[in-house]
């Protein structure tokens, strides 16, 4: 086993590399860039380096100064986590010529499933089963229509270097081909510079299932599935293991299929065979198709652990160090069922906008595991993916499993930024879902439903008045006395730009009554727990500054306001497009004088690894441009102003 190894990597995934060295007595060295000097992943690491800006590319992404920290500290081994240079072929080179092991496969391994396209045709010469399409060296426009047409439509574009579902269009006829090809091209050059694509049949009631494999180099084992079918824009959101339905026949089938493509590229260590599954027939052993292959460690992986109890870090360490095998095929053991969800920093109602901000409050359950790189006080930037926590349970069935999520999310506590947190609890309440009927159209079959920001009962509201009159905490001595009769108080919050009026009657220390224009509540603390109307809840209220929030069941915030704020100068109607988020202000496409219809696109926001279109929201005409194509602007910059309706 090694002494001493590098992460070269942040946030959750560092933190979560280091928790399992620690317990094997591996020392830790963390890198990190200059947003990064106060991380989680570096107060937990033994030794700590420098290297760069904030910006990936000035930082993470430069293998040199991750090799020299290595070096520098006496590190044996580089872990490379996931994302940055994890399935960077070059970077596995330089590690090895540096004299360095690296934890995860050899360069050879990683290119030979880099591009989607040499991977399909290496894996049908394995005996693996693949979509149906066109792979081939030929980009001419023309000649991919040709191909579409002979595969036949729906299709879907994707880039052969891509992932993320960046490069990637579905195009249900002939008449939106090239269009579609056109914009494919465009994602898949500016996110990996490479503009290849290929093209693939769609299939009409797609199911995400994926398979853990691990290998030494010579022979691999599978560690059954996950089902990642939940998805948005191509993102994985809830994954479960085992896939909800999966026969034994198809278990057997798929997880031969992963393994013969481990084998055939000579893999060793963590890595992921993604199928795409035609669901609608159920699932059958001849209804599986192999996607990719992800040639590192998985953001899901937990769930493939807490079915086995097993730790594919430590299984990597292990291996990587020169030691065998942990186990056989036939000794990995397969118990129950887990679910993962993804907590984002995320504004759902605006389509899934990434979200930045510092967290003022941050809270998970005991009994989930929570694997998140970011505490209270953390602020989450432009940089980096925006991903808060990772929370995790196991139960005996997925039922159970079910039942335990929603549980876990229902006591997660998260304030300071926007989340994706009550979209997660209506996804692990919806029927479908839980009736099992998992598929890549499910989200945005219901999209409007499962994306409307919830509303606070009446109870949740008396207890924002009660926190804004700040009665929320530990009472003082003096605390509701007054001559002659209880103490009478009116308070004004606001949800949602909407006002709401209570008063609040303190009856006792522990004891008040809060009346709301439509309900009345007796509110009371016993023993540190809040009870309503004689009901205990798991109520709980933070507040920073005028932002108030009250967690009971989803997260609510109110804004208390300000009784010597004075009303500011009215805005600029809907003149003026501002920047939602943080980022680079890659194109602008007005320019002064130029009518624009609703629609239209006015711009592209780059931020958070994913490109955002700003659109005209009514027709007019463009009176300025206020920001430079290629600066960076802050969130809520003006970028382009429209004349003054007629």
């Amino acid at each position: 086993m090694f002494r001493k190894i590098l992460i070269a990597n942040r946030g959750e995934i560092a933190a979560r590399v280091i928790r399992t060295a620690r317990r094997l007595g591996v020392g830790t060295v963390a890198v990190y860039s200059d947003a990064d000097a106060g991380a989680l992943h570096v107060e937990m690491a033994d030794e700590a380096v420098h290297i760069g800006a904030a910006p990936p590319n000035q930082s993470y992404l430069i293998g040199d100064c991750i090799i020299a920290a290595a070096r520098d500290t006496g590190a044996e081994a580089i872990h490379p986590g996931y994302g940055f240079l994890s399935e960077n072929p070059d970077f596995v080179a330089a590690v090895e010529a540096a004299g360095l092991v690296f934890v995860g496969p050899s360069a050879d391994a990683i290119r030979a499933m880099g591009l989607k396209d040499a991977a399909k045709a290496l894996m049908e010469r394995a005996g693996v089963p693949v979509v149906p399409g066109y792979h081939g060296a030929d980009q001419e426009p023309g000649h991919l229509e040709v191909e579409a047409m002979a595969v036949g439509y729906p299709v879907l574009i994707k880039a052969v270097a891509g992932g993320g579902g960046k490069g990637m269009r579905r195009v249900d006829d002939p008449a939106g081909f090239f269009d579609a090809l056109e914009g494919a091209k465009a994602e898949a050059l500016g996110a990996f510079g490479n503009d290849a694509v290929l093209i693939e049949k769609y299939v009409e009631k797609p199911r995400h299932i994926e398979v853990q494999v691990f290998g030494d180099g010579t022979r691999a084992v599978h560690l059954f599935e996950r089902d990642c079918s939940l998805q948005r824009r191509h993102q994985k959101v809830i994954e479960e293991a085992p896939a909800p339905g999966m026969t034994d026949a198809m278990r057997a089938a798929m997880g031969a299929a992963a393994v013969r493509a481990a084998e055939a590229i000579g893999y060793s260590g963590a890595g992921t065979v993604e199928f795409i599954v035609d669901s609608a027939q159920g699932l059958r052993p001849d209804g599986f198709y192999f996607m990719e292959m992800n040639t590192r460690l998985q953001v899901e992986h937990p769930v493939t652990e807490a079915i086995t109890g097993l730790d594919l870090v430590e299984w990597q360490l292990r291996v990587a160090s020169g030691e065998p095998m942990p186990l056989a095929q036939g000794d990995i053991p397969l118990t129950g069922h887990a679910i993962e969800v993804r907590l984002y920093a995320e504004d759902v109602p605006k389509g899934f906008l990434p979200a930045t901000g510092r967290l003022t409050h941050l809270a998970f359950p005991a009994e989930a595991r929570a694997d998140s790189g970011v505490r209270a006080g953390d602020e989450i930037g432009p940089h980096y993916d925006p991903m808060i926590a990772k929370i995790v349970v196991h139960g005996p069935s997925r039922a159970g499993a079910l039942r335990r999520m929603d549980r876990a999310l229902a006591d997660t506590q998260v304030a300071g930024c926007v989340t994706n947190h009550a979209f997660l609890r209506r996804l692990v309440r919806h029927a479908g879902f839980a009736a099992g009927e998992v598929d890549t159209g499910l989200i945005g079959r219901d999209l409007e439903t499962l994306t409307a920001p919830p509303v606070p009962c009446s109870r949740t509201r008396a207890l924002a008045a009660l926190g804004a009159l700040g009665l929320d905490g530990p009472a003082a001595p003096l605390d509701g006395f007054a001559l002659w009769q209880p103490l009478d108080r009116q308070t004004r919050v606001l949800w949602s730009d909407e006002a709401v009026v209570a008063r609040v009657t303190v009856l006792g220390a522990e004891r008040f009554q809060v009346s709301l224009d439509d309900a009345a509540h007796l509110i009371e603390r016993r023993g540190g727990a809040c009870w309503i109307d004689g009901a205990k809840t798991p109520a709980r209220i933070a507040r920073e500054g005028p932002v108030l929030t009250v967690f009971f069941g989803n997260g609510y915030g109110f804004t208390v306001p300000d009784p010597l704020a004075v009303g500011g100068a009215d805005r600029v109607g809907g003149n003026l497009i501002e920047a939602p988020m943080p980022g680079l202000l890659k194109a602008v496409f007005v320019t002064a004088g130029q009518a624009v219809a609703q629609g239209d696109r006015l711009a592209i926001l780059e931020a958070m690894k994913m490109e955002h279109v700003l659109q005209a929201a009514r027709d007019g005409v463009v009176a300025e441009v206020l920001a430079p194509e290629g600066g960076q602007v802050e969130a809520g910059a003006a970028l382009i102003r429209l004349e003054d309706e007629p």
